[in-house]
């Protein structure tokens, strides 16, 4: 690991602990208040905070034409990618919907694909994409068999694959994006970009809000360690890292969620959805292990190219 990337590493490590963290805070913020507004708040407090400290260090803000893209992107990302989380917890426990996010690996490889100039799986890729989606299947089929199709395992499966895409497409739209702006100020704009979105509605819909110290103190943590910590830390390690080594996320978060759902929120969870879960992370490491052997180092930085 070269001395240059320790920083890359060091927010690697913040965005597998933390956004592991969470799920459990969206849960417990959600018995208080209603998604769009958590979702708004949150966004638009971190938004405001990170970029108010960036404009006292003078800090380099971003053109009009680079707010607009960026804020566009984090609509994408953040709106759809953990707006999505909101409203699902509300009827399903937060280490299960960790669970069911785990699938996100699958849609960055996929969207890579779709987009122009994308890397294209190989077959190796597609098995364990497949093997990936079996792994799904056995998570949400005991409680399809059980709800129905409009049971709220399988409506929150649809409704959070509807935010892995969302995230994967803003993701790697982003890091697309050329701009001489610092990734935490790009961080700071794509919340407060969200935050308005979620919030010139929810304004509108008058929905009632429980205050209480609990909740209160879960949203403060979502926006401090989810939002200007755990965001800010994603697309500085996204500028600096290989997507497939940033992703890695996607399969520790679940377990971080699983731990502290259980020991703080006395969480069930059976046997059959960790053996789920197992199936699932072998399809992510099979996707990881094979999807950057063609062209991979056209989608390195420099410093991963020997």
């Amino acid at each position: 690991m070269r001395t240059a990337l320790f920083p890359a590493y060091l927010a690697l490590i913040a965005i597998c602990f933390f956004w592991g963290t969470v799920y459990l805070g969206i849960r417990i913020a959600i018995e208080y208040f209603p998604p769009m507004i958590l979702m708004g708040g949150r966004f638009f407090v971190a938004g405001v905070a990170i970029l108010a400290v960036s404009a006292a260090l003078k800090a380099r803000m971003p053109s009009w034409r680079e707010f607009l893209v960026t804020s566009a992107y984090g609509v994408i990302t953040l709106g759809m990618g953990i707006g999505t989380l909101a409203f699902a917890m509300q009827w399903i426990p937060s280490g299960l919907a960790a669970m069911l996010t785990t699938t996100s690996p699958f849609w960055m490889v996929g969207v890579e694909a779709l987009l122009p100039g994308g890397q294209r799986p190989n077959l190796p890729t597609i098995t364990g994409m497949l093997i990936g989606l079996l792994g799904t299947l056995l998570l949400v089929t005991p409680g399809a068999m059980q709800q129905g199709l409009g049971g709220s395992i399988v409506i929150s499966f649809l409704v959070l694959q509807l935010g892995c895409a969302g995230f994967a497409v803003g993701s790697i739209l982003e890091r697309r994006h050329v701009t001489t702006t610092h990734p935490v100020i790009n961080g700071g704009v794509q919340e407060l970009a969200t935050g308005l979105v979620f919030l010139v509605p929810a304004w509108f819909m008058h929905q009632p809000i429980t205050w209480a110290w609990r909740g209160v103190w879960a949203v403060l943590y979502l926006i401090v360690f989810g939002g200007i910590v755990g965001y800010s830390a994603y697309l500085y390690a996204m500028k600096h890292l290989p997507v497939s080594l940033v992703s890695i996320y996607s399969y520790v978060n679940p377990v971080v969620a699983v731990i502290v759902g259980s020991l703080l929120y006395s969480e069930d969870f059976h046997v059959t959805d960790f053996g789920a879960m197992a199936v699932i992370l072998a399809g992510v490491l099979m996707v990881k292990r094979y999807s950057g052997r063609v062209n991979g180092a056209a989608h390195m930085p420099s410093e991963f190219v020997q």
